[in-house]
């Protein structure tokens, strides 16, 4: 099926309608809006927006956009900084997620590039499929990177040239502003606590905010049109990479077994809390 776009919410009613008469697969990208030095609030939604769309584009899935507001974190003491809290995150991506599948989404994919997004998609997906026995799944970006692309993100120009790279992709270089005075190496002021922090995945171990705005981040000096251009050409090339290296056929395949296999669970152990949400007859 060619399609005009893979972003459901710039499709036609009728083409999702086409698309789901022979597939079921959707990306969904879960963002947050909060300071990130020299570049735009929502760097890390158009991060996940443009590897959900190349990810739709290597397994025939389509992408729904849109979910920027999510739990922030440490950067609260941004003003820019839009905060919700995790159980209101899962309890919104929950419904979401419930009305992808009433609608024909069975092979639901949620990711992110925002470090503290597993807290909330995480217990989303488990609830999820204790709820309706439909395995979904989340993908954390940060986790991809380093289990596959540790030879390709050697520090953090590499995330930076991702950011710009994904701004180009959705078609939004120009929102990434030609600037300098965000580019600093300074420590963060909460340096010291690394040990405590570091007790947990990804900003789950214990509460703090920022206490400078430039903690979020260091940004390379983008003097230039030539060197956003320089640095978007590289960052694409980054993310088509990391995404080839998924393989996202071999992940769509493997949920659809995966559900196969969980059924048989189900006949095998009918107290498992989906059970009673699955077809008899499968």
């Amino acid at each position: 099926m060619e399609l005009r776009t893979r972003i459901l919410p710039r499709m036609l009613n009728s083409e999702v309608e086409e698309y789901l008469a022979h597939n079921d697969i959707i990306i969904v990208p879960v963002g947050t809006v909060e300071m990130h030095g020299g570049l735009p609030l929502d760097s890390e939604t158009v991060i996940s927006e443009a590897y959900a769309l190349k990810m739709a584009e290597a397994c025939d899935g389509l992408v729904l956009t849109g979910l920027p507001y999510f739990y922030a974190g440490a950067t609260a003491s941004g003003r820019g900084t839009v905060q919700v809290s995790i159980r209101q995150g899962i309890d919104y991506l929950g419904a979401i997620a419930r009305s992808l599948l009433r609608q024909g989404f069975k092979r639901q994919v949620y990711i992110s590039f925002h470090g503290p997004a597993h807290m909330t998609c995480s217990p989303m997906v488990r609830d999820f499929f204790d709820e309706t026995g439909v395995p979904i799944l989340y993908m954390d970006l940060t986790m991809q990177m380093m289990r596959n692309a540790r030879d390709l993100f050697k520090s953090m120009d590499s995330f930076h040239t991702i950011t710009v790279g994904a701004y180009d992709i959705m078609g939004r270089l120009q929102d990434v502003p030609l600037t300098t005075e965000y580019h600093h190496t300074d420590p963060q002021s909460c340096a010291p606590f690394d040990d405590i922090f570091g007790m947990a995945y990804q900003s789950a171990a214990i509460g703090y905010c920022f206490a400078e705005h430039k903690d979020h981040m260091s940004t390379p000096a983008i003097p230039d049109e030539a060197t956003r251009n320089a640095l978007a050409a590289e960052g694409r090339e980054l993310i088509e990479a990391l995404v080839a290296r998924m393989d996202m056929p071999h992940v769509v395949a493997q949920m659809r077994s995966l559900e196969a296999y969980n059924t048989e669970v189900a006949k095998k152990y009918p107290w498992v809390p989906y059970a009673g949400a699955l077809d008899p007859k499968a």
